[in-house]
């Protein structure tokens, strides 16, 4: 398996937007759900959001109403839309499939927010 290549992070103000893309390789992108985790420095890392195959989502009460997980199957590849930043959202964010057996961890991208 090759793992996924995430891009889209920066430094962004608080209230600011961040637009993440996550890219897979490989076939059977379709067949499952997708999930983005993040991991602040000196913590454990924590799902963010979920989508399933067929579109269903899901997400951590911390980001309920902020962040929009979607994905485009065509191009094997899962988003994040994040709006309303803020500082606690700093974090280097990673995908993967929700279950086994997951891909390879990609490097992640980078998300601060600070002002």
């Amino acid at each position: 398996q090759v793992q996924p290549v995430e891009s889209g992070g920066g430094l962004v103000q608080p209230g600011g937007s961040l637009r993440l893309s996550c890219t897979t390789y490989g076939r059977l992108f379709n067949m499952y759900a997708m999930v983005w985790y993040r991991q602040a420095s000196g913590k454990q890392r924590e799902l963010v959001a979920g989508i399933t195959n067929g579109g269903s989502t899901t997400y951590a009460e911390s980001v309920k109403g902020r962040f929009t997980i979607s994905r485009d199957n065509a191009k094997k590849t899962v988003y994040l839309q994040m709006n309303s930043l803020k500082p606690e959202d700093t974090a280097v964010y990673y995908c993967n499939r929700r279950e086994d057996p997951l891909l390879p961890w990609g490097q992640g991208t980078q998300v601060t927010v600070s002002s």
